[in-house]
């Protein structure tokens, strides 16, 4: 049993709402940052303490407080009393286990998402809950393990470059989750040279080690799925979304993220079809070179038939044998055994079966 299992199970009959962390279990500090700007500027700092990130809740700049670290209780609780945030949310946010999913929460937007993070060493996979609230000018982002594949927004908010410092939190959201997006598509990159080499190596030789990594990536694309699958609906939700935080100029960048989210869909599914065929390749191969094992022994078994009858025939003692006396005995079987063997040879290749 999992420590994820282990906790769920301790969960059971507690009042909804109530915080307990579940996932791997973690012991470092809560690491909170802040991004504050507007097209005039902007700020940039890690504070000590949760109340350092309270005056950013009525300016009239877009802030976005990161927070690296879920399994403090006492740091998501401070947060979102201050920022009102239903404890309904926040025991999600501490469970990183969820589905992707977003609700209209009416004052804010919340969207759960997996990040996939792909180990070049090992050559696998690794998921993150990154949960976002979207307020009227901010957004909050919640993430169990530091490092994340959001640097691209932070860097186009440090430099100024694009249109990020000059809309509001909706559009900063929209980073957000367009980032986590094409991340994926470099995660399936690299998972697709994977399965390029692995056909490759299974067509020239297929060996039992490579189905043990075709099942390895098939679980890892189970996983994948799961993660993704459910983006389309995240990402179709807040286009449709009524609420009035995320504004109708968004909505085009949102459309985009759905056709983004749509080949993502598409992507996993082929490569879950190419594994399976691989695994039905690797099967075949086995058979074919079972049947050319079978094939050579049934014709050495041919072979050796007429030859046998041969031995057999004239390994008999009686004692009134024609050929017993015979000076050239010995050497005409040898001829008969010679001549059986040219003829089940110039008969084989005249089937073509050799």
């Amino acid at each position: 049993m999992t420590s994820e299992e282990i906790k769920r199970s301790e969960k059971a009959g507690l009042p909804p709402g109530t915080l307990m962390y579940v996932g791997e279990e973690k012991t470092g500090k809560t690491r909170i940052t802040v991004m504050d700007y507007d097209a005039a500027g902007f700020l940039e700092k890690e504070v000590g303490s949760v109340e350092e990130c309270f005056p950013f809740k009525a300016t009239s700049t877009v802030t976005w407080i990161n927070v690296d670290g879920v399994h403090d209780a006492s740091v998501i609780e401070k947060l979102g009393a201050y920022f009102e945030i239903h404890p309904l949310v926040l025991e999600d946010i501490m469970t990183t286990t969820q589905r992707p999913k977003t609700e209209d929460l009416g004052m804010a937007v919340y969207v759960v998402l997996r990040m996939i993070e792909f180990d070049e060493q090992g050559g696998g996979t690794s998921a993150d809950q990154l949960s976002l609230i979207l307020g009227p000018n901010y957004v909050l982002t919640f993430q169990e393990t530091p490092g994340d594949c959001l640097d691209p927004v932070r860097d186009r908010i440090r430099t100024g470059k694009g249109r990020i410092r000059k809309l509001g939190p909706d559009y900063l959201a929209y980073a957000v989750i367009d980032s986590v997006v094409d991340n994926y598509f470099f995660v399936l990159e690299k998972l697709g040279e994977r399965i390029d080499m692995l056909e490759e190596q299974l067509i020239a030789e297929p060996r039992r080690e490579l189905l043990g990594e075709i099942h390895s990536l098939k679980r890892e694309m189970i996983e994948l799925r799961k993660s993704v699958w459910p983006l389309r609906e995240v990402v179709s939700g807040l286009e449709r979304s009524e609420s009035p935080l995320i504004k109708e100029s968004t909505g085009l960048f949102l459309r985009d993220l759905y056709d983004h989210a749509i080949q993502v869909i598409d992507t996993v599914e082929s490569f879950r079809e190419m594994l399976s065929s691989m695994v039905e390749t690797y099967l075949s191969s086995l058979s074919n070179r079972m049947n050319e094992i079978m094939k050579v022994l049934t014709i050495i078994s041919t072979i050796f038939i007429p030859i046998t009858f041969l031995v057999g025939l004239y390994g008999m003692n009686f004692v009134h044998f024609p050929e017993i006396r015979w000076r050239w005995g010995y050497a005409f079987v040898w001829l008969l055994i010679i001549s059986s063997v040219a003829g089940m040879f110039s008969f084989f290749r005249r089937k073509k079966w050799l």
